[in-house]
């Protein structure tokens, strides 16, 4: 650590910190365990330490790797709190000790963390947001499948359940999001050469989540999600003024809950990426009044309703003659200039979808409006 330069990564965040005195919040971003995060921030920490920066590490996981652990030498870092449960003893965070050396910056992985009983906190990202607050600059880091909007599509990806999640507006609270990459080759000859997890594991973690197809497809997320981040940041920094406008988004659900919940959850990041208005709309036809609707069904669409409401969309249901009918009105009345549907089941072939069914039908009425429509899986 005898280089007196700084890297470009480093020196932006150095920028950050010296032009204001709010706690300013990065976070690096993986595809999966092993890509490097801990190891990146710890060398961060190095240099900002070489630039006179009061820097602590507050929680670092180095998972026994060797070339981690090494970067721990030479860095101040504050003594995990110990916290009795259940007659064992728990490491957590010490949030408190923070605060009260009130460094510039402190070092704390594993943001989607769970802390255990009796902690200041229930999660980690919640002594993040604390330690903002107060206007100390925080590093953090997170895996792909932890962010909340990810997490179903990484299951259905791998397989693998991740109970531990971490608000997308956690995730947009951040001034810097960085994707630390790697190759699915290179990740599993990491795995494969005992740098990941123990050799009694690595077997079973390459038939699992790190199959290569898998990682593949992790990769591809953890990318976009980076690239929408700095779009986001791009529009926020930029006056409206001198932007293009905004679209407005209209996503369309049916009587198939599951189906509504994965097109809202999509549809949420189209509209979080262009920073657009957007609307989630039932129509109800005299032929399926909503009341008629089994309850169990009328429950999921409320429970839909809900989980849209609560990513920030304006959910309405309205009643016409037909669903088209519904939609081409409501198109007219708040000016969409996007329309999101759900593909038909797989049974139908792409001939028969745009022939004389709803698909058809539905771009037969926004023919002559100024709207676009969107069919996703």
């Amino acid at each position: 650590m005898n280089d007196s330069t700084i890297n470009p990564v480093a020196e932006k965040f150095l920028e950050l910190i010296k032009k204001s005195r709010n706690g300013k919040f990065k976070i690096y971003i993986g595809l999966a365990a092993g890509v490097g995060k801990s190891y990146r921030m710890l060398l961060e920490a190095h240099e900002l330490q070489k630039n006179k920066i009061d820097i602590l590490v507050g929680y670092i996981e180095t998972h026994g790797r060797e070339e981690t652990q090494k970067l721990m030498e030479g860095l101040p870092f504050i003594p995990r709190k110990i916290i009795y449960y259940k007659g064992k003893e728990l490491e957590e965070f010490d949030i408190d000790k923070v605060i009260k050396l009130r460094p510039e910056v402190v070092i704390m992985d594993e943001l989607a963390h769970t802390n255990a009983p009796g902690s200041r906190h229930e999660k980690r990202y919640q002594d993040a947001e604390e330690l903002l607050y107060n206007g100390i600059n925080v590093i953090s880091a997170l895996n792909i499948q932890h962010i909340e909007s990810l997490n179903r599509i990484v299951q259905e990806i791998t397989g693998v359940e991740v109970k531990e999640t971490v608000p997308d507006k956690i995730i947009a609270l951040a001034d810097e999001v960085v994707n630390i990459d790697l190759t699915a080759d290179e990740l599993i000859n990491r795995l494969q050469a005992g740098k990941i997890y123990k050799k009694d594991k690595i077997e079973s973690a390459l038939n699992n989540f790190f199959k290569k197809e898998n990682l593949l497809q992790l990769r591809e997320l953890a990318l976009r999600e980076v690239a929408d981040q700095v779009e986001k940041k791009i529009n926020y920094e930029i006056p409206k003024s001198e932007r293009y406008e905004s679209d407005r988004i209209l996503v369309c659900i049916g009587n198939n809950h599951k189906k509504n919940e994965k097109i809202i959850r999509q549809s949420y990041r189209i509209a979080d990426r262009l920073d657009s208005y957007w609307n989630v709309l039932y129509v109800e036809t005299p032929d399926m009044p909503f009341e008629n609707l089994e309850l169990a069904l009328q429950r999921h669409l409320i429970n839909n309703f809900k989980m849209a409401t609560e990513l920030g969309a304006v959910s309405e249901k309205v009643k016409a003659v037909t669903v088209v009918d519904g939609i081409a009105a409501y198109i007219s009345e708040k000016e969409i200039t996007k329309v999101v549907v759900g593909r038909p089941d797989s049974k139908f072939s792409v001939k028969k979808m745009f022939a004389g069914n709803f698909i058809n039908k539905l771009i037969d009425a926004i023919k002559d409006k100024d709207c676009d429509l969107e069919i996703i899986t």
